[in-house]
C-alpha cells in the first residue's frame, strides 16, 4: 500500500468521480485507474461500487476512508516536521478555536508569532467544540482551543487547561438587574446558537437543570450572527464574557452564583508528537496569556489557570 495509492482512493471517495478524481491529482485518468485497482487487489477487496456511471463507497471503502485521511494527514506532518528543522524558517501550524476565541484573545497570539516566526504558516479553523475535537482526531489539526469538559471522553486526546471564563447574559443596554439567575431565562426568548455549540449545549443543559424548557426566538447562528441578532432586539443570548469586548449595542449581565463558567484548554492529539511549529506556538500563547494577566489586559470575566 503507498500513499499515492490511498492519495487517489481519497480523491475518488471525494468526487465520486474518476475522471475528476484524475483532474485534482493531475493525473491521467487510466494511471489513476490502475493503482486503485492495485490497491483494491493489495487490500483483497473492492473499495468503489462502478454501477451505471455511479461510484459509490463500497463497505470496505466506508472503512479504509477514514484510515485514509489520517494516514495522508500524519505522512503530511511528519514531512514538514522535517522541513522545520531548518531552525523554524519554514513550517505550519493548523489551529482550531472556538469563534469567540477567535474574536478575542486569539488575533495578538497570532500576531506575536508571526512577527516571531515570519516563514510559518498559520491555518485558523474556527468552528464549535465538538467539531474541533473531530478534527483533531482525524489528524486535520496540529491544536485546539477547545472547551471543557468535552462532551464525550476522548482518550485519544491530551488537554491543558489554561483559562477560566465567566458567562453572561447579553441584551441591548438599558434597564439591567446587577445579575441574573437561570430561572429568569424562563420564558424570555433566547437567540440560540446552532448545534455543535457547547454554548448551546450548556445553556440547554442548564435550563433544564432549573425545570423549563428555553423557548427560542431564533436558532442555529454562529457568534457574530448571534451577537447581531442579540443588538437587534430578538432575544437574548447566554454568551462569554469576553466576546462583548467593544460591543456598546450590547451589555452583559451576570449570572449569579454559581452562575456559569466555562474552561478553556489547549489539545492535541495523545498518539502524535507536536511539530516544532506548534510546541512554538503553544509557548508564544501561554507567555502572551500569562503577560497579559499580569498586566490586566485579560477581557473582564477571564482568569488565567497555568502557564509555564
Amino acid at each position: 500500500m503507498q500513499l499515492q495509492q490511498l492519495a487517489y482512493f481519497v480523491a475518488v471517495a471525494e468526487t465520486r468521480h474518476f475522471t475528476h478524481a484524475a483532474e485534482r491529482m493531475r493525473v491521467a485518468q487510466p494511471s489513476l485507474s490502475k493503482q486503485i485497482r492495485t490497491l483494491e487487489t493489495e487490500l483483497g477487496a473492492p473499495l468503489f461500487s462502478r454501477a451505471r456511471g455511479n461510484v459509490t463507497l463500497t463497505p470496505a471503502g466506508e472503512a479504509l476512508l477514514p484510515l485514509a485521511r489520517r494516514i495522508l494527514a500524519d505522512a503530511d506532518t511528519a514531512r514538514r516536521e522535517i522541513a522545520e528543522l531548518a531552525g523554524l524558517r519554514r513550517g505550519r501550524v493548523r489551529l482550531g478555536a472556538t469563534p469567540s476565541l477567535c474574536a478575542g484573545l486569539l488575533a495578538d497570539a497570532l500576531a506575536r508569532f508571526h512577527r516571531d516566526y515570519p516563514g510559518v504558516e498559520l491555518l485558523v479553523e474556527e468552528s464549535g467544540s465538538r467539531d474541533l475535537v473531530r478534527d483533531l482526531a482525524r489528524g486535520q489539526l496540529d491544536l485546539a482551543l477547545i472547551i471543557l469538559p468535552l462532551q464525550s471522553s476522548d482518550p485519544s486526546l491530551v488537554t491543558e487547561e489554561i483559562l477560566r471564563e465567566n458567562l453572561v447574559v447579553a441584551s441591548p443596554p438599558g434597564r439591567s438587574k446587577p445579575y441574573m439567575r437561570i430561572d429568569d431565562l424562563r420564558g424570555r426568548p433566547l437567540v440560540m446558537f446552532r448545534r455543535g455549540y457547547d454554548l448551546r449545549e450548556a445553556t440547554l443543559t442548564a435550563c433544564r437543570q432549573a425545570g423549563f424548557e428555553p423557548r427560542f426566538a431564533v436558532e442555529g447562528g454562529e457568534m457574530d450572527a448571534v451577537l447581531r441578532f442579540v443588538e437587534a432586539g430578538l432575544g437574548i443570548a447566554v454568551v462569554p464574557s469576553m466576546v462583548l469586548d467593544g460591543r456598546p449595542g450590547l451589555a452583559g449581565t451576570p449570572l449569579a452564583p454559581p452562575g456559569l463558567r466555562r474552561t478553556i484548554a489547549l489539545a492535541h492529539r495523545k498518539d502524535v508528537e507536536p511539530t516544532r511549529a506548534a510546541q512554538a506556538f503553544r509557548s508564544t500563547l501561554l507567555f502572551y496569556l500569562t503577560e497579559a494577566a499580569h498586566d490586566g489586559r485579560l477581557p473582564q470575566g477571564i482568569e488565567l489557570i497555568c502557564a509555564d
